[in-house]
């Protein structure tokens, strides 16, 4: 059995595939994790959707910041924009099972030694910490008043933590640290929500979430995406898998087990699918 961790995918269905058939993933012996934004901008995020439902226990996905945009987006939260590639989830036959399953995923899973999640934690946050908060924000958008979680977390929110905040602005100024934490202030309290560039334009009184030196959850090792500048990140403790595959660069696959890292260079357009197809338990189009 081998955990196989895999970066951001969003919509690149023909590169997944093929990730998958060099790293030898068998769903009834191995495991998948995504570290989330499974869709948007690559050209197959409806086809990455039905795959990954079909997997069923053989994977675990946390959310990222693009899979909720596509939830607030289908509650009529937000509006389309203009580089969204999510018109064929939009008008699926099977769109309400899909959004269902994918509004399930958390936005932290904790197995092991391991820490899955789709940008980082917020320095101040132990993991005991972390995981409370996203399954609390988790809880809240599966209820009766998910879309009251997407109005907010769409909504302003504080710049700051403080761990007195009403609970609702707490829970997504959480949610949306775990999905789009680049860079924080010198203190550590404070995103930089602006920030795509690589690390080595940090402004002075800016830094990496992961390198702040008071970062409390050391424990584990933390796996995630997110950030596609950064590239390739692999460090005690750490380990980044955002290598840019739909802007052109690699899908990057990491067995938790062993260290093996597997990068499938982007093949989306005019390229012959792969043979291999988990069955899925959604109907085609």
């Amino acid at each position: 059995m081998a955990t196989w961790a895999i970066g951001d995918v969003q919509g690149c269905y023909r590169t997944l595939l093929r990730l998958v058939e060099r790293i030898g993933f068998d769903p009834a012996r191995d495991r998948l994790w995504l570290v989330g934004d499974l869709v948007n901008r690559g050209p197959a995020s409806l086809e990455v959707l039905r795959w990954a439902r079909g997997l069923g226990s053989a994977l675990v996905a946390v959310l990222g910041n693009h899979d909720l945009h596509l939830l607030a987006v289908d509650a009529g939260v937000r509006s389309a924009r203009r580089k969204d590639t999510l018109d064929a989830v939009l008008a699926a036959s099977d769109r309400a099972d899909l959004l269902e399953w994918l509004r399930a995923r958390p936005f932290v899973h904790r197995e092991g030694k391991h820490l899955l999640v789709h940008a980082g934690l917020l320095p101040a946050w132990s993991c005991a910490e972390a995981l409370r908060l996203a399954d609390e924000a988790s809880a809240w958008l599966r209820g009766a008043d998910g879309r009251g979680f997407l109005e907010r977390l769409f909504a302003p929110l504080p710049a700051r933590w403080d761990p007195g905040l009403p609970r609702e602005e707490r829970l997504c100024f959480a949610a949306n640290a775990l999905t789009t934490i680049r860079a924080v202030t010198a203190d550590g309290l404070e995103p930089d929500r602006e920030f795509k560039a690589p690390p080595s334009e940090l402004p002075p009184d800016r830094l990496p979430w992961f390198a702040h030196p008071a970062r409390r959850c050391t424990e584990l090792t933390i796996v995630f995406g997110h950030w596609a500048a950064l590239g390739l990140h692999r460090s005690p403790g750490l380990l980044g898998l955002d290598t840019g595959c739909v802007w052109g660069g690699t899908l990057t696959a990491c067995c938790l087990e062993d260290g093996r890292l597997v990068c499938e260079p982007r093949s989306e357009e005019g390229e012959p699918l792969p043979a291999l197809r988990p069955p899925s338990r959604t109907p085609g189009e």
